[in-house]
Order: C-alpha cells, then sequence, then structure tokens
C-alpha cells in the first residue's frame, strides 16, 4: 500500500461496518484498512468519460460497467474501489450486494501518488481475480494508457501502451474499442509520445 493504514489488526466483518458507517472510502488488506484520497478534476472527467463511452458501447449486451461505488474483493484478500470495473452475465456479489467478485475489466486512473501501486502491488492482487481479463492503467496527467490483457497461459499478461489520441484500445473481454481522443476529451492536458510494446509484466 502506498500510505500508512489508518486501523491495523481489523477483521474483515470489522472493516464492513466500519465501512458502511464511513462517508469516505476505505482500502482493506491483510487487517489493516487504508484511506483512499479523492481524485483531481482529470481523474474525475476521464473516469466519466470512460463510464458513458463503456456504457453506450454495451447497451443492450450481456456486459454492464459500475463506477467507483463499487466495491471489488479479490482471493487475495484486498477490498477496493476501482474507478471501473465491468462484469458479464450474472453479477457475483456478496456484502448485502455491495461487493463484487466477477469483474472481466477493471480501470484505474492514475495519479502521481498511486500510479506505482496501482502498476504493482494492486495489480498483482488484481490478477488473483480468475474472471479478471482486461486491466487499464490511465494517465490523468498526460495521454497514456497502459492496457495488461490476460492471455490463454492464465498467469501470463501482455502489455500494450498507447500514448497519441488516435490510437485505440481494444477491451477483447467485452468487445469495445476505445479511442484514446474520446477518453481524454474535454481534458486540457499535455500528450506524452509513447511507443507501443508488448511484452510480460
Amino acid at each position: 500500500m502506498t500510505e500508512q493504514a489508518i486501523r491495523k489488526n481489523v477483521s474483515r466483518d470489522e472493516y464492513l461496518t466500519f465501512e458502511a458507517q464511513s462517508t469516505e472510502r476505505h482500502q482493506f488488506y491483510r487487517g489493516e484498512v487504508f484511506a483512499m484520497t479523492g481524485g483531481t478534476f482529470n481523474h474525475a472527467a476521464i473516469a466519466g468519460n470512460l463510464l458513458a463511452i463503456i456504457r453506450n458501447a454495451t447497451k443492450g449486451g450481456p456486459c454492464r460497467p459500475m463506477n467507483s461505488d463499487m466495491r471489488i474483493h479479490t482471493p487475495s484478500g484486498l477490498d477496493t474501489y476501482p474507478d471501473l470495473s465491468v462484469y458479464c452475465g450474472r453479477p457475483e456479489l456478496i456484502d448485502n450486494e455491495s461487493t463484487l467478485l466477477n469483474p472481466v475489466v477493471i480501470v484505474e486512473v492514475l495519479s502521481p501518488t498511486t500510479s506505482s501501486y496501482d502498476r504493482g502491488d494492486k495489480f498483482a492482487l488484481y490478477r488473483a481475480v480468475e474472471t479478471l481479463r482486461n486491466y487499464l492503467l490511465i494517465d490523468s496527467e498526460s495521454i497514456a494508457v497502459e492496457h495488461f490483457r490476460r492471455v490463454e497461459n492464465p498467469k501470463e499478461w501482455i502489455l500494450h501502451e498507447y500514448g497519441t489520441e488516435e490510437e485505440k484500445v481494444v477491451l477483447d473481454a467485452i468487445g469495445v474499442e476505445l479511442v484514446l481522443k474520446e477518453i481524454y476529451e474535454g481534458i486540457s492536458i499535455g500528450t506524452k509520445e509513447r511507443t507501443m510494446k508488448d511484452g510480460t509484466p
């Protein structure tokens, strides 16, 4: 985790009770509770753009996007709220339908304070979710997108990087194509030219 725990030696049931009474969101991992910091304008705008794009693209189909109000629980023990998640078919829910177990896509909008965690430890914990096929990281300060795609070997992930407005990200898990220009629509942001490359983390 990137920050100090605000509570320690807490059971998951105690975390859920605490979370239900809190006006802010918190992550939970290995008996520790961590505050989740608020996002910037760019962060919120990108997340909003993505939700609208994916909702329109999946309308009438078996898949549905969820915003950051939807908590995710992983078999690795992490409870957290990604900026966006998508499930297909019947949602697998626990905790009075407040926690989703079967996302196929997870999106995190990066900030300087969370980017290393989202790429590293958090992604490692997310990978324990068997249904997860696409993991998308979107920079909020420059035009830069990282798309991790799970391949036939469940432990193997391929990375594609994008850095220009004309490029398109294909979320094969839900059959949706994202144009970077639309992801960053309405946002004043710098451009970071990046060469697309494939590889495994």
